[in-house]
């Protein structure tokens, strides 16, 4: 049977866990609000990047829209997970998302695909599940450390495109929804989508003042498409850096909810455990007194 000392330990050392628990529950409420705030700021960025496009459909309503669809059976993807464990299943999920979206997008066998793991959580359960992994990065720790990261990544998309031959490329990563809740999503980064651009041109301008542009519009075109794939990215890394804190979050509500537990079934053994300690002690006094009362006779 444990003494008073030890159940007073492992009350103070359950003490000290709640207290880191509830300050993590803390940091991931607040990261989790910084990345929502990177999201919402990227839709006003990415209007004025919808809106310089409509502008080139409105002056060259001639040309023709998107790339030509990019090869079935060679495949670039990035797979956005973690670095750091205590956030759920978001990695486990992202990967099983990944796998199957891949089978249905591609006929790429493995080696045709060229997997891009943000995350050294999620390249190991990639790799786990059989998915070799050719480039990975680590995450940002913040909304200011993303954009260096987005660059690197156009790089080496850049590289696949002209070592490679890659012309499809896929954004996998978990959609941050609210509170502590998540999914995953998949984006078709490249080629950009028809669909979308054709629902620009088919857009009113908003007034009567037509807008124009001077420079070479094919490459305006090309820098506003980089732009796009610019804002695709960032999103991705600011939705599944989001959806990590909240996976987080749920993570510490509930080791918070069993160390409660565990602290009222400690208290609950020490002040029997003291109880029992003090009725032995006043036994023994009472033996003594009898004894003594007793002997006196």
């Amino acid at each position: 049977m444990e003494t008073l000392e030890e159940l007073k330990r492992r009350i103070e050392s359950t003490k000290d866990l709640q207290s880191v628990v509830k300050t993590m529950k803390a940091l991931a409420a607040v990261r989790i609000r910084q990345y929502e705030k990177a999201v919402e700021s990227l839709g006003d960025y990415n209007e004025t990047v919808e809106m310089a496009l409509r502008v080139i459909f409105l002056n060259r309503p001639q040309i023709m829209l998107g790339a030509r669809p990019g090869s079935r059976d060679r495949l670039g993807a990035i797979v956005f997970g973690s670095d750091h464990g205590m956030c759920g299943q978001l990695n486990d999920q992202v990967v099983s998302h990944t796998l199957n979206e891949i089978v249905r997008f591609s006929q790429a066998g493995t080696r045709n695909r060229f997997i891009m793991a943000v995350g050294e959580r999620v390249r190991g359960r990639l790799e786990d599940a059989g998915q070799p992994v050719d480039e990975s990065i680590s995450v940002p720790g913040s909304v200011t450390g993303i954009t260096p990261l987005v660059q690197d990544i156009l790089v080496k998309i850049e590289a696949w495109h002209d070592k490679k031959g890659l012309n499809t490329v896929l954004l996998f990563y978990s959609k941050y929804i609210s509170g502590a809740s998540y999914r995953p999503k998949t984006v078709n980064l490249l080629p950009v989508d028809r669909k979308w651009l054709s629902n620009l041109r088919e857009k009113g301008w908003p007034n009567r003042c037509l807008p124009m542009f001077t420079m070479d519009w094919e490459l305006l075109f090309s820098a506003l498409i980089r732009q796009y794939i610019f804002v695709s990215l960032f999103r991705a890394f600011a939705e599944s850096l989001a959806s990590e804190n909240a996976s987080r979050l749920a993570s510490m509500q509930g080791a918070e909810k069993n160390i409660q537990d565990r602290l009222r079934e400690l208290n609950m053994r020490y002040h029997q455990q003291r109880q029992t300690s003090i009725t032995e002690e006043l036994l023994d006094i009472v033996s003594g007194f009898e004894a003594l009362k007793t002997g006196n006779q």
